[in-house]
């Protein structure tokens, strides 16, 4: 029997073995970084920060707040490293969080190289904006919640399912980036006045990354029916005309639960300029009914009223994205399969392409529950 063959096997083994372990950390010699904050001092100094947990039976505080600055995020780690009682790795970086200011620059998205290049740094982190500065969300210590990166990350990943906000991962960010058919969104949270984090819906950027405008949470679920991403149900109060109000009450309101819509885009190019027709059925349970109606007799005209109230609330929805040039709807992937060479001739600036577009929408609501209360 030839063992020749058994024995490259085992060496091959050991080699593989060997390097695995070379650069091998012992998790009492880490320091692990949940959270990474980015922002800019008054001189736009990069100010790089970090979140990570404490060990310990005689800690009382239990995590540990690093912040510099820096020239760069690698670089960052060395300067964090003389504060921590161990090395400190990015292996576990649970969220990432950028304030606006640098969001208002260029080329910020270049500082992020390191999460790219070095493969020991996942691609995973939910991105977030903050409105205002990141030290007052890092050195936040909330009683009784969970750790500022867990949390955080819960906020995000949980909202996203009721499209309340989006789930923007680091990789996903980085075809928002590069993908010209489409501009990037995020998630925004800032901190009211009695120190609580409150998750306010999405900041969305143009093609180089700079912020242009935010999205309330019932935009966002709007903006989320429109580019197909809603998959849970999505909540909606709006007033209906003709009812009248209670004193402080708004018993002119009614709210809505939305499951099973479906969006259909139909692309064409006239006039040279792209068309957009965007149909949408929204299936509807009413939720909530602050005033006498009968809905079993009249149903059909509640139907046509919510339906035009949700149709304007697309319609100025579209006009908000056009007027800031911006496409996280992702028409641009629509125009580029329907006509590629037109496409083409635009794609370096679609954002202003998209804003000259004929963009239209037609919404239809079906009610097809109303609760057990007539």
């Amino acid at each position: 029997m030839n063992k020749r063959p058994l024995y490259i096997l085992i060496i091959i083994m050991i080699i593989a073995w060997v390097s695995g372990c070379s650069d091998r950390l012992d998790m009492e010699d880490s320091t692990n970084n949940l959270a990474l904050g980015l922002d800019l001092d008054k001189e736009d100094n990069l100010l790089v920060f970090m979140n990570s947990p404490s060990y310990g039976r005689d800690i009382k505080k239990k995590t540990l707040e690093i912040g510099v600055k820096s020239q760069t995020i690698r670089q960052s780690r060395e300067r964090q490293d003389e504060f921590a009682p161990g090395v400190i790795t990015g292996r576990k970086v649970q969220v990432m969080l950028i304030s606006k200011r640098i969001l208002e620059h260029e080329d910020w998205f270049r500082i992020l190289d390191v999460f790219f290049r070095d493969m020991k740094n996942p691609l995973t982190p939910r991105i977030i904006a903050v409105e205002g500065s990141i030290s007052d969300i890092i050195y936040l210590h909330p009683k009784d919640q969970p750790r500022l990166p867990l949390l955080l990350r819960g906020m995000v990943d949980t909202k996203s399912a009721r499209s309340e906000t989006a789930k923007t991962t680091l990789q996903k960010l980085h075809w928002q980036m590069f993908e010209k058919g489409v501009t990037p969104y995020i998630s925004e949270i800032q901190l009211d006045k009695s120190k609580q984090i409150r998750l306010t819906g999405i900041s969305l950027l143009d093609h180089k990354g700079i912020y242009k405008t935010s999205l309330n949470i019932e935009e966002t679920g709007l903006l989320q029916i429109l580019n197909k991403n809603a998959k849970k149900s999505v909540s909606f109060t709006l007033p209906i005309p003709g009812e009248k109000k209670s004193g402080p009450f708004h018993t002119d309101h009614l709210s809505i639960s939305v499951q099973g819509m479906k969006t259909k885009i139909k692309t064409s190019y006239k006039e040279n300029k792209f068309r957009f027709d965007i149909n949408i059925k929204m299936p509807a349970g009413l939720t909530e009914r602050l005033f006498p109606f009968d809905v079993r007799k009249n149903g059909k005209e509640l139907e046509k009223m919510v339906s035009e109230h949700m149709q304007k609330q697309f319609e100025n929805l579209i006009k908000n994205i056009q007027k800031h040039q911006i496409d996280p709807i992702g028409l641009g992937l629509y125009a580029r399969a329907h006509d590629y060479n037109q496409y083409k001739k635009v794609e370096d600036h679609w954002g202003e392409a998209l804003s000259k577009a004929d963009i239209h929408v037609s919404v239809k609501v079906i009610i097809g529950s109303m609760g057990p209360v007539k």
